[in-house]
């Protein structure tokens, strides 16, 4: 029987900091005046479709609507939008979600359990265990194999290594699932980012490591310390706020060529367990941090700013770099620069994969999927219509609804070439891009089950985002021509990374994201977050590196984390099967 820990989550809530680490060739499009005349024509002609496809698919049944929290911050959309209430009219169903707003996860889980006012589907972040402990979760085990779409997200095995203590599958992970031939085209992962028009500025340059990095941001910021309208430029910034404080404190693994196991480094040759906080490249890299700021380099402001704070400076196309990752920033950055046309200015950033040595291999980037089981969309126990909750996890993987919620309506938000490509003209783009028309028109309920990788018609990309005639259409001209320059024709290539083969280790941080305080090691893994967010801007900031570096590590060694690496230990031990 599971134990209930209802008395430990409430105790630990107050101490908890979230540790979030890681977390994931088709035709051209017709060109040509003919071909835009025929295409302004046909746009014309069906400005009226979201309207007529909502008629024509009005079901006789009553809209059953459903409510959903996930946390994570993200803009709601209009009541009345357009595309839910066409996937309404076609499943019966509507979803009201509602998102992150001034708490933690941990904080808002806390609060709902407490209240008993659960919504009918949640995704708890890295609280997923607090929900399972107070046993408001619904069971997937008599339920899977009645929804086929859903049932194929995952192997049996993969499906498996969902199953908690009790016995039992209670969520899934909607993230990093491919549908045939991956088309990826974008870095979704962690890397040190910089804007185009810094590279194109220096002669584009290979940059391999951070001296190679901060010194081609200092000598821009020195020859360009303002945009033409006199703001100031700054050259690196970082974000500490909650989670997101990967973005300053776990480039050492990846800066020693390891890949994204979020919260330890894996010594494949010896198969142990290595704290990545300890290493002479940890102390290295903040070291360079420190020498930064000192010089004004890094953003005075980094230590304190907020997310929103954060993406608000980086929309302004002011910030020249940072380390994060891109499903952190890109998707909502990107949207502002190309409404306001700061991608024709090269303010769009791409990756590199630094390293601490030149000529290291590096894997900043993961090929394939990433299986993380620690989090995903659940259904709640306050649900009255279990069974129609599932069924809708279904149907939102139905081509037609996928591609509603991820292409938009045909005829409105992309068309379709001879040879049955989907494309978009750049009105289109442009319109996709736009905060108003996102949140009157888009609907991607986009942490319910999804799918990346190959349409089911064996052609179309999964989500427009890595069609490939689409990607490339998209792309600024200062992209575009930095993509020559270093001939590369993606953003994986752009970083560059060795395809190496994961073990079924990977990642860790699925395991230490799902650790609680009744353990040790759990208990070790707490205190490790609250001194981090408390010493490494400290550190950064520090007028005396060493004297604060040593600080630090006292702090560090306080939280007994050998506790924590033993417990990471065993179960590295477990899923390699020794």
């Amino acid at each position: 029987m599971k134990l209930k820990k209802i008395t430990a989550l409430f105790l630990s809530l107050g101490m908890t900091v979230s540790m979030l680490a890681g977390c994931g060739g088709g035709a051209a499009a017709p060109t040509g005046g003919s071909d835009t005349a025929a295409v302004e024509e046909d746009t014309g002609a069906k400005e009226d479709t979201v309207e007529e496809e909502s008629d024509e698919a009005a079901s006789n049944g009553e809209i059953t609507e459903f409510t959903m929290f996930a946390a994570m911050p993200e803009a709601e959309i209009n009541d009345d939008n357009e595309i839910q209430q066409i996937i309404a009219e076609k499943t019966g169903v509507k979803v009201k979600e509602t998102w992150l707003t001034g708490q933690t996860d941990a904080e808002a889980i806390g609060t709902f359990i407490a209240g008993g006012d659960l919504p009918d589907y949640i995704n708890g972040g890295d609280s997923m265990m607090a929900l399972y402990d107070a046993d408001v979760l619904v069971p997937w085990d008599d339920y899977l194999d009645k929804y086929p779409n859903l049932k194929e997200m995952y192997s049996d095995e993969e499906w498996e290594s969902f199953r908690q203590e009790d016995g039992h599958i209670y969520w899934a992970n909607v993230f990093q699932n491919t549908y045939g031939e991956s088309k990826a085209t974008t870095h979704n992962d962690e890397a040190f980012w910089i804007q185009a028009k810094v590279l194109e500025w220096a002669g584009y340059p290979k940059i391999e490591t951070l001296d190679d990095y901060f010194k081609v941001l200092e000598d821009y910021a020195e020859e360009n310390p303002t945009l033409e309208d006199g703001t100031e430029v700054i050259p690196y910034t970082a974000l500490c706020e909650d989670w997101r404080y990967f973005c300053i404190e776990n480039a050492p693994e990846f800066l020693d060529g390891y890949p994204n196991d979020g919260s330890v480094i894996v010594d494949v040759e010896n198969m142990k367990i290595v704290d990545y906080n300890t290493t002479a490249t940890a102390k290295m890299y903040f070291n360079k941090l420190n020498e930064e700021y000192a010089k004004g380099i890094i953003d005075p402001e980094f230590a304190t700013q907020t997310y929103d704070e954060y993406i608000a400076k980086l929309s302004t196309g002011r910030v020249l770099g940072m380390c994060d990752q891109w499903w952190d920033f890109a998707y909502t950055v990107n949207d502002v620069f190309k409404t306001t046309g700061l991608d024709l200015e090269g303010c769009n950033y791409v990756p590199l994969g630094l390293v601490a040595e030149a000529g290291m291999e590096q894997q900043w980037h993961t090929y394939g999927d990433t299986l993380n089981n620690s989090s995903g969309v659940a259904i709640t126990t306050n649900c009255e219509d279990v069974d129609k909750a599932f069924q809708f996890l279904n149907d939102v993987l139905d081509q037609e609804i996928h591609d509603l919620r991820f292409w938009g309506v045909e005829g409105v938000d992309y068309l379709i070439d001879d040879d049955g490509m989907y494309y978009r003209t750049e009105e289109m783009r442009a319109k996709w891009a736009d905060t108003e028309y996102q949140a009157s028109h888009e609907c991607k309920y986009s942490y319910l089950p999804q799918w990346l990788g190959t349409s089911r018609d064996g052609k179309n990309a999964m989500q427009p985002t890595e069609q490939t005639s689409e990607f490339f259409d998209s792309l600024a001209e200062p992209l575009v021509k930095c993509f020559e320059a270093y001939d590369v024709k993606t953003y994986p290539e752009m970083i560059g990374s060795v395809e190496k083969e994961l073990g079924p280790w990977f990642p860790m941080y699925s395991f230490s994201n799902a650790m609680t305080t009744e353990t040790p090691g759990g208990v070790a893994w707490t205190k490790i977050g609250e001194t981090k967010h408390e010493w490494l801007p400290k550190v950064v900031m520090a007028a005396n590196f060493e004297s604060e570096w040593e600080s630090y590590m006292e702090a560090y060694n306080a939280c007994n984390p050998q506790d924590f690496l033993d417990e990471m230990q065993e179960e590295l031990d477990r899923r390699a099967g020794n």
